[in-house]
């Protein structure tokens, strides 16, 4: 009787110990992600820190690119389903279009 006691509280105290480390644990981080839909970049304006890979992933039928108007990127063209990754690693506005339907345009700002 007395070991089954005992062996409850040591398992209290680790259950104890393992939700107050859950608990802080910060939540998994989700890489950024711009959808190609319907002619349109979403969301079109994505907002993120220094350092952050974006990928862009076309769900269109039609072919587009995504392009940096100051040139920092420039992706191949992005078939149906493919994507196109980039890593931004200096502060500031990055404005982006696509070369093939020059209306879709968006735009990353790092912080």
């Amino acid at each position: 009787m007395r070991m089954r006691g005992c062996r409850l509280m040591v398992a209290s105290a680790l259950l104890t110990v393992v939700s107050v480390a859950l608990a802080g644990a910060a939540p998994p981080a989700v890489a950024p992600k711009v959808d190609i839909k319907q002619h349109r970049y979403s969301p079109d304006t994505l907002v993120i820190p220094a350092g952050t890979t974006v990928t862009w992933v076309n769900h269109d039928d039609d072919v587009h690119t995504v392009v940096s108007t100051a040139q920092t990127f420039t992706s191949r063209a992005i078939d149906n389903e493919e994507s196109f990754s980039y890593t931004f690693t200096k502060p500031g506005t990055y404005v982006y279009f696509c070369t093939l339907h020059p209306l879709m345009t968006a735009k990353v700002v790092v912080k």
